[in-house]
């Protein structure tokens, strides 16, 4: 929160460990503007080049930015939500909170409305959906969005080419018949676990299908719905052509390892995971590919969960101003590009993605984001995650269930586990 200091001090950024850009001279008294960035969101020398800038771009107001772990998060900070203004005056001004944890941080009323801010001028009709939707209730802006970053699909570009498959799939029927194809030799055209359920939720929404919708303020889920069983029927015709296991998800076993076996063609997975396949099999380098998850038809790429973080204001905070003027340049085009280009996300606006195009991932991942979309967006989705009927859904199905009997258990289950409050 604020806190007075003179002129000549200086006020470091924790993770930086370095001053920002002081006036001197007997000039007037600066505030201080706490910030709660999560841990490898962003690089030290980012985080020294916005302070520096920032500081010198408002010569009022210093930053403190502080360093959270992502385990124990919530908690944290729900805690600083409910501490009252007198009280918190140590506490953040500006929070970086996962998309998906902006709606239970928004029933607890203590979010800043944002509105104004994001209509006047930071972009709000460009912004990633998969953003900007978790962060909102109704016509209000609380979460503001700041980076993103989805799945696409890594491949081996050498398999291709030796299976003769001289472009990437732009179609779902196109990627299947791809996929097929690259089944030979002992070679597994896909590796697809079979509960991999943020890969089928892209699937259900490319039919027009949701995992849960609301209706006159109450939620129920929607796997049973006919948009919803087309995604999971695509899902398993491109789960059998690999061997991924129909019980377990895309962890178990960690399907990096599983890539790097060497046999297999194609992983859905965030580009990253690429840097992890070529440390367990060196000899990969160079041969992996990226392109999106192919849509319905080749206009646009396929839907796709949306993770990220977006910026949240404490309702709380005795520093509006400055809190405000921190989100604002955080998501500028300026430093939203840059932090895109130096941490390899996605921009926070549709209209950046030229910014990372010379990425080869990372373009196939902002191409897919303009598709993306975040889970339902209330608080006790937390609740359905925890004992995930999806993945017992899929599990069955796969393993020769009948589609719709199984589609209405799972959905009972995601509407009796959405009436149960958190807490």
């Amino acid at each position: 929160m604020r806190l007075r200091v003179p002129a000549l001090g200086c006020v470091c950024v924790l993770l930086a460990g370095a001053c920002g850009l002081v006036p001197g001279g007997d000039g007037p008294e600066r505030d201080t503007v706490t910030v709660w960035l999560m841990k490898d969101s962003a690089s030290k020398d980012f985080l020294d080049r916005f302070t520096e800038e920032f500081e010198r771009a408002h010569g009022d107001l210093d930053l403190d930015i502080r360093i959270q772990e992502w385990t124990g998060i919530g908690e944290k900070v729900e805690a600083a939500l409910e501490t009252d203004a007198t009280a918190a005056q140590d506490g953040p001004d500006v929070i970086e909170v996962g998309n998906t944890q902006v709606p239970q941080y928004v029933e607890g009323g203590g979010l800043l409305d944002l509105t104004l801010e994001s209509l006047r001028d930071w972009g709000v009709r460009d912004w990633l959906p998969g953003l900007a939707e978790p962060g909102r209730q109704r016509t209000t802006q609380y979460g503001i969005p700041w980076y993103a970053a989805n799945r696409v699909v890594i491949y081996r570009k050498d398999l291709f080419e030796q299976a003769g498959v001289e472009a990437v799939p732009k179609t779902r029927q196109e990627w299947l018949s791809v996929t097929e194809s690259l089944n030979t030799a002992g070679n597994q055209g896909i590796y697809l676990a079979g509960q991999d359920w943020y890969t089928l939720s892209g699937f259900i929404w490319d039919e027009g299908g949701d995992l849960a919708v609301e209706d006159g303020g109450t939620w129920r889920g929607t796997l049973d719905t006919p948009a919803a069983l087309r995604g999971l029927d695509f899902y398993r015709q491109l789960q059998a052509l690999g061997d991924g296991p129909v019980d377990a998800d895309e962890e178990h076993p960690p399907q990096a390892g599983v890539f790097a076996g060497g046999r297999v063609a194609q992983i859905v997975a965030v580009p990253g995971l690429a840097r992890a396949v070529v440390r367990q099999n060196p000899e990969l380098e160079g041969r992996l590919g990226f392109f999106p998850v192919p849509g319905p038809t080749a206009d646009k790429p396929g839907a796709v969960f949306t993770g990220g973080s977006d910026l949240v204001v404490p309702k709380n905070t005795d520093a509006r101003d400055g809190a405000v003027a921190v989100v604002e340049a955080l998501v500028s085009a300026e430093w939203n590009t840059d932090l895109a280009r130096t941490m390899d996300y996605v921009p926070n606006k549709t209209t950046l993605a030229p910014a990372v195009a010379g990425e080869e991932g990372v373009a196939a991942m902002a191409a897919g984001a303009a598709q993306g979309r975040a889970t339902p967006s209330t608080p006790e989705w937390a609740g359905v995650e925890a004992d995930n009927p999806i993945k017992e859904y899929m599990t069955a199905v796969l393993s020769g269930a009948d589609p719709e009997t199984e589609a209405r258990r799972a959905s009972r289950r995601i509407t009796q586990a959405l009436a149960v409050p958190l807490g």
